[in-house]
């Protein structure tokens, strides 16, 4: 049992970490193609390269009967409104609010799985994902840039937060029947269909005009293999060993590690501030995976008190 919740945290480590530096590869991509192109190709070649691999070895395994439904009820959550949430949202505020905004997904999470799922949430657990988030804003306040509102972005924004807590709940389900290969598979494959009318719609005459280019190709390569291959393959992984929300947990890390990644590669600089932010997020980070009494039941109480 330790040994399977020691996989399951390094694959979640490791989902982290590819996510954080597609931040990286987006910047790059970004210069030549638009979020809906970049994200349209992403899926075709991350489909592409799933199906190829693992069907022949038989890691892909049939729908049954009655689960095609949650399979496009996880992929239009994921990788559709969300991604379509997120772009647009970081389009029309600053990226100091759409940061915020994105990392109060933790917190829905696990007050959503608590009550969806039974999952049990502690004063610890609540604490840590407080100081976490407390931790993501001092690390982007740091950048000191204006905040610029846009109840159109903030929609947008919120849209992705309830895409992806919707998509962490249907995901549990589909996990106690399928492998992790199956579900990412399958939704990067119909998310092809749901962006598919966009691009043509949207983004064709574009594509068009700017072409293939190898300098945004190569970072696209990485976003499909890593971002929405082996990441999301990690990522559902760890949430059926360990849970919805203390998966989601680990979310706060990608600012952080998003930052880390910028100092080595791009060389940002990292001060006191972003260190103490840093600090912040890995502390709370675990409080939010210590057990202790659940506030699962107290809350429900609190809410609906008995008879």
């Amino acid at each position: 049992m330790k040994k399977n919740f020691a996989t399951a945290y390094i694959a979640v480590s490791l989902a982290m970490i590819f996510w954080s530096f597609t931040f990286i590869w987006y910047k790059i991509v970004y210069q030549f193609y638009n979020p809906i192109t970049t994200v349209f190709f992403r899926l075709i070649i991350s489909s592409i390269f799933l199906f190829a691999l693992m069907y022949p070895l038989k890691k892909i395994e049939k729908i049954r009967k009655g689960d095609l439904k949650y399979f496009l009820l996880v992929s239009v959550f994921n990788p559709f409104l969300y991604f379509i949430g997120e772009s647009y949202g970081v389009k029309l505020v600053s990226s100091t609010l759409a940061a915020v905004i994105i990392a109060t997904i933790p917190l829905f999470t696990s007050f959503t799985s608590s009550f969806f799922l039974n999952e049990k949430i502690t004063r610890m657990n609540l604490m840590g994902i407080i100081f976490s988030i407390i931790g993501v804003s001092f690390i982007i306040f740091e950048k000191n840039e204006g905040i610029t509102v846009s109840p159109l972005g903030i929609a947008m924004l919120m849209l992705a937060v309830v895409a992806a807590i919707g998509y962490s709940i249907v995901l549990k389900n589909l996990s106690n029947k399928y492998n992790s290969i199956t579900i990412v598979s399958y939704h990067n494959l119909i998310g092809i269909f749901l962006f598919a009318p966009l691009f043509f719609i949207f983004d064709f005459n574009d594509f068009k005009q700017t072409g293939l280019s190898q300098e945004a190709w190569i970072p696209l390569l990485e976003l499909a293999f890593f971002g929405s291959s082996f990441a999301f393959i990690f990522f559902t992984f760890a949430i059926k060993r360990i849970g919805v929300g203390k998966a989601n947990a680990f979310t706060n890390l990608i600012p952080v590690l998003t930052a880390i990644i910028a100092f080595i590669v791009l060389g940002e600089i990292i001060n006191l501030t972003k260190i103490f932010g840093i600090s912040l997020v890995i502390g709370g980070l675990f409080l939010s995976q210590i057990k202790t009494n659940g506030l699962r039941d107290k809350i429900r109480n609190y809410i609906r008190p008995s008879e």
